[in-house]
């Protein structure tokens, strides 16, 4: 030892000696003590602590690691015990309130949709509606959930055609689901639904004309047939509302007054047309306010098509809509 005064005796068992003296005097007293080739400096191998600890007892030469602490909403990304996704808002009411309700199908693939908080005021409507208690239009109904139209073809060409119509056309058919082959359930987006029945009126074409229009299409559903379903505009009347922006038609207890326009949709095998419109009345300094919400409502038709007179977009008349009323 290069030092053996009773005063270096001292300063090593009151741990005061700087880092550099420390350093120097391992040096000193462990030569083969080197850092291994390829390691970073002044580490040292187990048994080769162990040789230090026991000639230099008073010195701490391996300093206690610094506990990691992880904060609760971070993530260990080394520790796979660590890889499960933060819950979102909601989404443990979500679970709680499917298991309640028992949900017919659980809904465990890959970009499942996720349920309502309050999915069971939807379950209570679509109840109203099966039991005739409903039969008007659902504008500014159940505020916050996603509203479809249903459309009921037979299997075949057609079918896939209109299939190739909504990829191809999703502004004016946004499609939301494709039930399987005869079945009325859609257990995607509303398990527990029967679409035969849960829809407050029904609309039954042959041949391409209006025959008749009923609430229970239970005997007129075909054996052989596709459902889809296309959003609609009423699903951000909630979002209308929560902004302050009225709803003419909702507050009337009618239906949106709705048009044929001059805008072509692209064609697909025996199906073509063109685009058919909602108008809702909007005060002029709120427009742009119901152009930003309904713009992130793409699975909704989304933002207007036309801002102002019909003309533009092939409507004449206004207070003559086709569908709906004015």
């Amino acid at each position: 030892m290069s030092d053996t005064t009773p005063e270096a005796k001292l300063r090593l068992d009151n741990h005061t000696l700087t880092k550099e003296e420390q350093r120097e005097l391992l040096r000193d007293i462990l030569p083969a003590c080197q850092p291994q080739e390829g390691t970073p400096q002044n580490t040292f191998t187990q048994s080769e602590l162990n040789d230090l600890r026991k000639a230099l007892p008073t010195i701490e030469v391996n300093p206690q690691a610094k506990k990691e602490v992880f904060r609760e909403n971070k993530l260990n990304i080394c520790s796979l015990s660590q890889w499960e996704a933060p819950p979102q808002e909601g989404e443990e009411q979500c679970a709680q309130t499917n298991e309640k309700y028992d949900f017919q199908e659980e809904l465990d693939w890959h970009g499942a949709p996720r349920f309502h908080k309050d999915a069971a005021l939807a379950r209570e409507f679509r109840a109203k509606v099966r039991s005739g208690e409903f039969t008007g239009p659902t504008n500014g109904v159940c505020p916050g959930f996603l509203q479809c139209n249903l459309v009921v073809l037979p299997q075949g060409p057609v079918a896939f055609d209109f299939l190739l119509f909504c990829q191809r056309n999703p502004k004016a058919c946004p499609l939301i689901e494709v039930c399987d082959v005869g079945s009325p359930f859609a257990s995607g987006v509303a398990p527990g639904a029967d679409l035969r029945t849960d829809v407050p009126k029904y609309a039954i074409y042959r041949d391409g004309k209006l025959e008749k229009e009923v609430n229970d299409a239970t005997d007129y559903w075909p054996e052989q047939s596709v459902a889809f379903l296309i959003g609609c505009s009423f699903s951000y009347d909630g979002a209308l509302m929560n902004a302050g922006i009225p709803l003419k038609s909702a507050e009337q207890g009618k239906n949106v007054p709705m048009y044929k326009t001059s805008l072509k949709c692209r064609p697909s095998g025996s199906l073509k047309g063109n685009m058919v419109v909602s108008m809702k009345p909007i005060p002029a300094l709120q427009v742009s306010k119901h152009i930003e919400i309904t713009s992130k409502y793409a699975h909704a038709h989304g933002g207007p098509v036309s801002v102002g007179s019909g003309m533009a977009i092939g409507v004449e008349d206004i207070n003559k809509p086709e569908w709906g009323e004015a």
